[in-house]
């Protein structure tokens, strides 16, 4: 098993403070790379790939709704 297939199948068995304390050493390594930030600050860090997920989910969200108008329109 790869050391990412452990971490990921550790990850479910945390807490909510150990997870945290998690989520805090990956910013302070993607502080210390540099790569991929988009922004760092006191709230954490924001990277592309957060940026393309968060833009999916936008997107996906406005489909949804123009499917669910198209659908409750009255034929003409």
């Amino acid at each position: 098993m790869s050391t990412v297939a452990e971490i990921q199948a550790a990850l479910p068995q945390l807490s909510t403070r150990e997870l945290q304390q998690i989520e805090q050493s990956m910013h302070a390594i993607y502080r210390q790379r540099r790569d991929g930030l988009i922004c760092d600050d006191a709230y954490g860090v924001v990277t592309e790939a957060d940026l393309i997920a968060s833009a999916e989910e936008s997107f996906l969200a406005y489909d949804r709704e123009e499917e669910q108008q198209h659908a409750n329109r009255s034929p003409r």
